[in-house]
């Protein structure tokens, strides 16, 4: 018999098992409100019981710990700078978040797609979709990273579904805005030690824009999340992906879920920190709907929080490259430039 809860507690954020869900009609249940109550009153939550070993998430830690130490040079050949689509390497302080630099390397990649062509003024968004870049002097990277970017869009596929169930839905109520595979972005991240940066600001406060956020940390805490009391640590859980909700199911639920404000604090001088962060949305040519929830659940809805500097949008696809050029304004002036004045009237 499985246990409705763990007695795990390293943070106030609670911790839910996934595998509940293959267990009884009661376990099942006491699954979906669990997670009703961490989405509603939270917006963040670890989940254990995902099926991914936690073998595999040591493997994932080790693959960007070898590429981030592979010479800047070598990272070069793969820069973001390179890609219109905003996938590969971003150096020190090459991200803003509210318009500030973050204390951070990484390596993005998306889906692997073909190019579009050139897109309509109405779908700018269509730059988006192409190829990933891969470094030549780590062969095996392409199909690790995607098979493991596979798996945790299944896992975030499993947890929407529910959460559908949680507001008293279908648990396909959201299927149509995922119906040819739910956006995916994952990025491998490298925070040096405080002595390395001039700030603490590994990233600046936000919201995160899709539908779902994973997060694989190390051993080194950083990430924190506000609360009404306050910033709280998501200290590492062995095992554990930490979960928030993302902007979008907040817009959809009409604010009954909550995407919450987080951020990543520098680590302390000599020590470095590792994660790997797995973002899912709706396909970009989606739009997304307000969920007709039921009257109990309407009137605890008080509509998603707004922030004049950062409009949300319904449409998938202008959300998603909205954020993209405000975080990376080096890509935006490289392959944009055509088209900014444009977007700064639509954004």
């Amino acid at each position: 018999m499985k246990s409705f809860a763990t007695t795990a507690k390293v943070s106030a954020l609670p911790v839910l098992d996934l595998s509940l869900l293959q267990g009884t009609a009661t376990e099942r249940a006491c699954f979906i409100e669990q997670l009703r109550v961490a989405a509603r009153d939270v917006g963040f939550f670890y989940v254990i019981g995902h099926g991914v070993s936690l073998s595999k998430q040591q493997a994932m830690l080790q693959l960007a710990k070898d590429f981030f130490a592979l010479p800047l040079a070598d990272k070069r050949q793969v820069q973001m700078l390179n890609s219109p689509h905003f996938r590969g390497y971003t150096g020190f302080q090459g991200e803003l978040t509210r318009g500030k630099p973050d204390q951070r390397e990484q390596f993005d990649i998306m889906k692997e797609d073909n190019v579009l062509g050139l897109p309509t003024q109405d779908a700018l968004w269509r730059r988006l979709i192409g190829p990933n870049q891969w470094p030549a002097q780590m062969p095996a990277m392409r199909q690790e990273l995607l098979q493991f970017q596979q798996q945790l869009s299944d896992i975030t596929v499993q947890l929407l579904e529910s959460l559908m169930q949680a507001l008293q839905l279908p648990a396909d109520a959201l299927a149509q805005t995922i119906a040819d595979g739910p956006y995916q972005h994952m990025k491998l991240i490298h925070y040096p030690g405080a002595h390395a940066t001039t700030s603490n600001q590994g990233v600046g406060a936000h919201k995160d824009p899709g539908y779902l956020t994973l997060v694989l940390q190390d051993s080194q805490s950083g990430l924190q999340v506000e609360t009404a009391d306050g910033w709280i640590d998501a200290a590492p859980l062995p095992g554990a992906f930490v979960v928030n909700i993302g902007e979008l199911l907040e817009l959809a639920s009409n604010g009954y879920l909550k995407a919450t404000m987080h951020r990543v604090v520098t680590p302390q001088a000599g020590i470095e920190r590792f994660s790997c962060a797995f973002f899912m949305a709706a396909q970009l040519d989606a739009t997304v709907p307000l969920l007709a929830l039921s009257a109990e659940l309407a009137a605890e809805a008080q509509g998603p929080a707004s922030d004049p500097s950062n409009p949300l949008f319904h449409q998938v696809g202008a959300n998603v490259l909205k954020g993209r050029l405000r975080s990376h304004p080096d890509v935006a002036a490289r392959h944009y430039s055509d088209v900014l004045p444009e977007l700064a009237r639509v954004g």
